[in-house]
This record gives structure tokens, C-alpha cells and sequence, in this order.
């Protein structure tokens, strides 16, 4: 890792270790498949839901409720650029929840310094009692703000290292390229936790195989092709680390008008997502196909497309904004109808 000190170890931690004895923990990881073919996918996935933050207080609370009630495993909040910073809804729902995981998806060491990620993950933690995952990510559309994105890994590299100092308590000092830590700097005050389960988000190969020494988790953002989930696979090069793959989710009795709301939604991230799939080999100009980047349809279609994202390895699948026409509509009908098809 660039300008770590010989001998640091790396920030890891199991994933979903909440340090709280009775607490129901996530399902065991679908990270050696396909060890486990032929097992109920209950038994070895997780399935989350996530949000945009773009709704209200009253709302974030009750869309984790239902979450949490209907059986699902984690929520994330989204931190894109010029929507409500992912903290604060973060911290409504710690309050109301008991066992679900929590977390951004994702920040960015270019808009917000390593000494703030690491204060907010551990203020997070600490109101969720131990449920919070950190998710990085090397930033999106940065370009609006006029920010250079120079050297991306060699700055997530040295995000990782910073935040994994500071909640470790390492006063030692570092001296990055881009961030710096001077000897005796660190957090005052303690964390609930020296080290937070981390996710990478990435659809490039050098980072994917990056996070496999660095994380538990690795993220395809935007992305619902089973073909994809192979390639990050070999990728990553650890089947311990976990895949995770979150896209633009909506189901509703009528499958077609849900196509039809999935392919409107998903306009603000194709520009960004679709070129880095090479699995599609797509040709300048040409429509990306709707179905590899998206989760939509009928309840039965949704979970039949989450079900082969889990036979192709992965981990936990990620039912992204807006979940249904209405995004309370779509969470009842996830939690009703989309999770029960894929727990029996």
C-alpha cells in the first residue's frame, strides 16, 4: 500500500460483526461458489435496499423499518453528488433499527477529506451499536466542481490508510502523496470499534484487485449482469471478499410499466456505468442492454434476475432507488413478495 509504514496491517475486519452478543448476524457469504450450488439461497446471500437521499426525515425512518422487518439484511444511503449527504439519514435510521446493517454507498476522498469519512463512520457506529460498513469510492462527476481526478487509486489507497489509522487509534503520523497525517494527530475521542467493515466501489480491475486485499466487501455499482459478476470475481483474486451488486430497482404488479420507470431512472447513471462494463463490448452510440443494469419487472421477474446474480457469485444484491413506482410501494412490495421467492 503507498506510503504505509512496513508491517501495518491492512483495514479488515468480518463482516457483520456487530459486538453485540444475540444479535441476529448477516448470512454466511456466497464467496467460494460454487461451493454452494444446490443450497437455498437463504443460506448463503444477502439482500439490501438502497435509498437516494432525496426524501424526508419521517420517510427514511419508515422505508428502514420495513426493511428491517421484512427480513432484509443491510440499508444503504447514497451519497451522489448534490443530493443529501448520506450522514445524516444514516444516523435517523441507527436510531430506529435494531439489527440491520448500515452504511454509505459511497464516499469519496475528493469531496470529503479521510478525517471527516472516519469521524462520520465512527459517529455511525457508534448510534447503531456496531452496525455501521464504510463504502468507498474513487467519486463521480467530480467534474462539475472543477475537481482533478489524478491518481484515483493512489488516493483511495491513502483514504483507506488515513481512516484505518484514525479508528485504530495510530498516532504514529503518515505521509501520503495527496493526504497527510502529522505524528501525534489522531481522533479525540474513542470509537465504539478500531475497525469497520469496509466496501469498495469499482468497476476497474486494478482497484477491484486492490480491494481484495483491503476489504470484505467490493461493489458494482449500477450494474445487474450476471457476466460482470464473474469477471469481478477473477478480479479480485480473494473469495473471501464479498460482491455486492446494487442497481436501479423497480418492481410492480405490472411488469411493464416498471421497465418503463427502470429505463427512465437509470438515465442519470448509464453515462457513467455503461462504457466500463466490458462484458458488452458495446459500440459507440448503441443502448446498453436495460436488463444488465437494472432489477425490474414483476415480483417473480425481480427475484429471478436477484437469484442469477447469486448463481454467477454474488454476495449480497443491492435493490437501488426508486424500488417500485413509489418507492414505499416498491419496498412493501420487495419485502412482501420479492424476498419470500427468494428465501424458500
Amino acid at each position: 500500500m503507498a506510503g504505509t509504514k512496513p508491517g501495518t496491517p491492512p483495514i479488515r475486519a468480518r463482516i457483520g460483526n456487530t459486538g453485540e452478543e444475540g444479535r441476529r448476524q448477516p448470512a454466511m457469504c456466497l464467496s467460494h461458489h460454487p461451493r454452494g450450488e444446490g443450497l437455498p439461497i437463504n443460506h448463503l446471500v444477502q439482500l439490501s435496499l438502497g435509498l437516494q437521499s432525496d426524501k424526508r426525515p419521517d420517510e427514511y425512518v419508515a422505508l428502514a423499518r420495513r426493511a428491517e422487518e421484512g427480513g432484509l439484511d443491510a440499508v444503504s444511503v447514497y451519497h451522489d453528488l448534490f443530493f443529501q449527504p448520506a450522514i445524516a439519514p444514516l444516523l435517523l435510521m441507527a436510531r430506529e433499527t435494531e439489527r440491520v446493517r448500515l452504511g454509505p454507498a459511497a464516499l469519496n476522498p475528493y469531496t470529503l477529506h479521510p478525517v471527516e469519512i472516519a469521524g462520520q463512520i465512527a459517529a455511525l457506529d457508534l448510534v447503531s451499536s456496531g452496525r455501521a460498513y464504510l463504502g468507498l469510492v474513487q467519486g463521480a462527476w467530480l467534474d462539475r466542481l472543477g475537481l482533478e481526478e489524478s491518481r484515483p487509486l493512489s488516493s483511495l489507497r491513502e483514504a483507506v490508510e488515513v481512516v484505518r489509522r484514525l479508528l485504530a487509534g495510530d498516532r504514529s503520523g503518515f505521509a501520503g502523496e495527496r493526504f497527510t497525517l502529522g505524528p501525534g494527530a489522531g481522533l479525540n475521542y474513542e470509537p465504539l470499534r478500531r475497525e469497520v467493515p469496509l466496501m469498495i466501489g469499482t468497476w476497474g480491475p486494478r482497484t477491484a484487485a486492490y480491494a481484495g486485499t483491503v476489504a470484505q466487501e467490493v461493489k458494482l455499482g449500477g450494474c445487474a449482469n450476471p457476466d460482470m459478476v464473474r469477471l469481478a470475481r477473477e478480479w479480485i483474486g480473494n473469495d473471501d471478499v464479498g460482491i455486492v451488486v446494487g442497481a436501479v430497482t423497480v418492481v410492480d404488479e405490472d411488469g411493464d410499466a416498471a421497465r418503463a420507470r427502470a429505463r427512465a431512472e437509470v438515465q442519470l447513471y448509464l453515462p457513467v456505468i455503461a462504457h466500463r462494463d466490458p462484458t458488452l463490448e458495446l459500440r459507440p452510440g448503441q443502448e446498453p442492454p436495460l436488463d444488465r443494469f437494472v432489477l425490474a419487472g414483476t415480483p417473480a421477474e425481480v427475484a429471478d434476475h436477484a437469484r442469477s446474480l447469486f448463481e454467477a457469485g454474488a454476495s449480497r444484491v443491492e435493490f437501488g432507488t426508486p424500488q417500485g413506482l413509489t418507492t414505499t410501494g416498491g419496498v412493501d412490495l420487495l419485502v412482501r413478495s420479492v424476498v419470500p421467492l427468494l428465501h424458500r
